[in-house]
C-alpha cells in the first residue's frame, strides 16, 4: 500500500498528454471524488478511474496494476511487468478489445513513469575486475595439475553458497514453482530438451521422453520439501564467477528468482569439476576429483545439508543437459556426451547421490 500523489499522477500524464489537471480519482465502479493530495492505501491489483482535463479536452482513463500474488507464475516483480508489457503491445491488436495507451512503472517513492515506447529492455550494471573462473578450470585441463589458490577458490565457492543458502525463506509456493521450473521452464530441462536435433548418435527422442518422465516422477518426488526454500545465485557456474587476488570473488547473472533451493547452485559448480574432468580424463579423478570432494565435504560440514543428497539428482540433470548439448558444446567428444547421458539415467535412478562415488554412475 502507498499513497497516489495527485502531482505524480499529472506528471506522468503531463508526458502522454501535455500539461494536465486531475479532477477526480477513485476505484473504479465507485464514486470519483474531487481529491487534492492523493488517495490513501491504494493497492497494487485494483483498477482506478482517473478524470483530468488536458488540451481543453475532458478525459477519463483506468490506471491498473496485478496484484502482488503467490502462485500462478505471477510471484516475483518481474513476472508481472511481463505480462503488464505483453497485454500494452497487444490489446489493440485484437479487434473489440479495450484498448491499452501505455504501460508505465511505479518507484518506490510513488512516482509513475512511462515505458511504452520500449522496444528492448537493457540494465545498467558496474564493471568489475577479474576474470572467469572458467579460466582456472581449462589451466587445470590443460596441466593437470591443483594449486593451493585453486584449493581456496575451491573453498570459497562452497562457503559462499553455504552462507547465502543459510537464509531460508517460508513461501510454499515460491519452492513449488523452483521444483516446477526446473521440469518445464523453457531455460530448464525440457527448453533444453527441445533445443535438442532429433539425428543425434549419442540420444535418441525416445531416450529424452523417457527423462522428462523421471524428472516429473522426481518433481513429484521433492517439491514437498518446501521448508528448503533459500536464498540462491541460480545459475552458480564459471563463467558467472569472476575471482581476482586469491580467492576474492564476484558473480555475476544471478537467475530464476531470488529464493529456490540449494540443490540448483550446489550441482551448478559441481557439474562442471567433472564435465571439465570428463573431458581430460573420461572420468571424475586427480584434481577435478579433489575439488569435487572438497567442495562438497566443505559444504556438507558448514550447513549439515545431508537432505540435499536426496533432492539434487534432477538438478543434475538439468546442468547436465546444458554441457551435454550440441548447441553449446558443438566440438564436445561424442564419449563425453554419453557418459553423462549415462549420469543422468543412472543418478535419477539413484535415491541418494553417492558424491563419494561420482563414477559408478557414468
Amino acid at each position: 500500500m502507498m499513497q497516489l500523489q495527485i502531482k505524480a499522477v499529472e506528471n506522468y500524464l503531463k508526458e502522454l498528454y501535455g500539461s494536465s489537471k486531475v479532477t477526480k480519482i477513485g476505484e473504479l465502479g465507485g464514486i470519483p471524488v474531487e481529491v487534492e493530495e492523493g488517495i490513501k492505501g491504494f493497492g497494487y491489483g485494483k483498477p482506478y478511474l482517473i478524470e483530468f482535463e488536458a488540451g481543453g479536452k475532458a478525459h477519463s482513463v483506468v490506471l491498473s496494476s496485478m496484484r502482488v500474488q503467490k502462485g500462478f507464475g505471477h510471484d516475483h516483480f518481474s513476472d508481472r511487468a511481463q505480462i503488464l508489457i505483453w497485454q500494452n503491445s497487444v490489446f489493440n491488436n485484437l479487434p473489440g478489445h479495450v484498448k491499452s495507451l501505455d504501460v508505465g512503472y511505479f518507484t518506490h517513492k510513488g512516482e509513475l513513469y512511462s515505458s511504452g515506447k520500449a522496444e528492448e529492455y537493457f540494465i545498467l550494471m558496474e564493471k568489475i575486475e577479474g576474470k572467469e573462473y572458467f579460466i582456472d578450470l581449462e589451466r587445470i585441463k590443460k596441466d593437470g595439475k591443483l594449486t593451493s589458490l585453486d584449493r581456496d577458490r575451491t573453498r570459497a565457492l562452497s562457503s559462499y553458497l553455504a552462507r547465502i543458502h543459510a537464509n531460508k525463506h517460508d513461501d510454499r509456493e515460491l519452492y513449488l514453482r523452483k521444483i516446477r521450473d526446473l521440469v518445464g521452464h523453457g531455460e530448464c530441462i525440457m527448453g533444453l530438451m527441445d533445443s535438442y536435433p532429433d539425428n543425434l548418435d549419442f540420444v535418441s527422442p525416445d531416450d529424452l521422453c523417457t527423462i522428462e518422465k523421471k524428472c516429473v516422477d522426481w518433481r513429484y518426488k521433492i517439491k514437498g520439501n518446501t521448508a528448503r526454500l533459500c536464498m540462491t545465485h541460480g545459475d552458480f557456474h564459471p563463467w558467472n564467477i569472476m575471482f581476482r587476488e586469491g580467492a576474492d570473488f564476484t558473480v555475476l547473472d544471478r537467475s530464476r528468482g531470488e529464493w529456490g533451493e540449494a540443490a540448483d547452485d550446489v550441482s551448478s559448480i559441481t557439474m562442471n569439476y567433472l564435465f571439465y574432468s570428463l573431458q581430460k580424463y573420461g572420468e571424475l579423478k586427480g584434481p577435478f576429483k579433489e575439488m569435487f570432494d572438497l567442495f562438497f565435504n566443505n559444504y556438507l560440514e558448514k550447513t549439515g545439508d545431508i537432505e540435499l543428497l536426496k533432492v539434487i539428482q534432477p538438478f543434475y540433470v538439468f546442468r547436465s543437459v546444458v554441457v551435454a548439448s550440441p548447441i553449446w558444446y558443438p566440438n564436445l567428444d561424442p564419449a563425453v556426451r554419453t557418459k553423462i547421458f549415462n549420469f543422468i539415467n543412472n543418478i535419477l535412478d539413484s535415491e541418494e547421490f553417492d558424491y563419494k562415488n561420482v563414477n559408478s554412475y557414468l
